[in-house]
């Protein structure tokens, strides 16, 4: 049934219904203060509050793998931007914040449905000379709770000659897709379309996920390791054009997931957000460093080269992992 899923390729209208979701989120994106990757999976930002946030995504065929669940990138969005705007939530709204670290407790629950995150502000860490937020979260699905987490930020300056506006707390339902003049699109949405149109003649050709391809890793897998390349652009970028956080440990997961046949499933991660994902692509390499009869441990490091050509680390993940139950 697995292979099957794998393999099948989707109705075109279900392509094309995808194609419009993508020039629908470059619409969206249109409106400052947001990022093209959060108005592409339609979040709704259903309460933002000093008590609580909660934010929700329908999982549909532009944001599911093959087995129809949320990819993981566009899980680790959800969760980074609930956490984020119960952080934002006592600030300016138009306030820049950097993730600094993130752990994610996974119960095993299939991300399906409407998947609904709830996040709290704890404060901030004491005696430290930046301000660096503490949020916690807890998302849930059709299947009941997916996973539980905490995470924090650190309030940053703008890039110098970048103005930062308000991020949009768009509802569902209550975000129509704007008119494009003329169709035209800019240099930068024209390259968001081009990589997912590859993507689209890709699982037109082959079968598969549309998101595997377009926010997915294709990582080639070694004895108990796994590497794989990521062109940067657009598509993952946040609002100050680095790798947006959620896909950046998205992408990392996947590729820890590589570095393990498929009886292992993932169950909890620690991730370091160590500088910013710039450059043309990332590279991204996966070490199992405890594989037992029943639990496993990967390390996986993401590195760019930096303006100054050099290579640099963007950002370390531990991930654990389970054997799964004979079916």
């Amino acid at each position: 049934m697995n292979q099957a899923l794998i393999v099948a390729t989707p109705a075109t209208d279900t392509l094309d219904t995808i194609r419009t979701q993508v020039l629908r989120g470059i619409a969206l994106n249109r409106e400052p203060g947001y990022h093209f990757a959060g108005n592409f999976l339609d979040l709704s930002y259903d309460h933002v509050g000093t008590d609580y946030t909660a934010l929700s995504v329908d999982v549909a065929p532009h944001c599911a793998e093959a087995d129809r669940q949320l990819n993981l990138s566009g899980f680790a969005i959800l969760a980074d931007l609930v956490m984020a705007a119960a952080v934002r939530s006592g600030l300016p709204s138009h306030t820049r914040l950097a993730t600094v670290t993130m752990n994610l407790q996974f119960t095993g629950a299939a991300r399906t449905g409407r998947l609904s995150g709830r996040g709290a502000m704890h404060g901030f860490v004491q005696g430290a000379a930046g301000r660096q937020g503490i949020s916690t979260l807890a998302i849930n699905g059709d299947t009941g709770l997916v996973c539980t987490g905490t995470a924090t930020f650190m309030m940053l300056k703008p890039p110098k000659g970048v103005e930062l506006h308000p991020v949009p707390h768009r509802r569902r339902g209550e975000n129509p897709t704007p008119d494009i003049p003329g169709g035209k699109l800019r240099p930068d949405e024209k390259k968001v379309l081009a990589t997912a149109d590859a993507a689209i003649a890709d699982v037109r050709a082959h079968g598969g996920s549309f998101i595997q391809r377009f926010w997915g890793v294709q990582a080639k897998h070694v004895a108990g390791t796994a590497q794989s390349t990521v062109k940067n652009g657009p598509h993952i970028g946040n609002r100050v054009g680095h790798v947006q956080g959620g896909i950046l440990l998205g992408l990392a997961a996947e590729n820890a997931l590589a570095a393990l046949t498929p009886h292992w499933s993932l169950t909890a991660l620690s991730a370091w957000y160590i500088s910013p994902g710039e450059g043309r692509s990332l590279k991204i390499k996966s070490k199992v460093v405890h594989h037992g009869r029943l639990i496993a441990v990967v390390r996986t490091e993401v590195s760019c080269r930096g303006k100054d050509g050099r290579p640099r680390k963007v950002f370390e993940l531990m991930t654990t992992h389970a054997c799964k139950a004979e079916s």
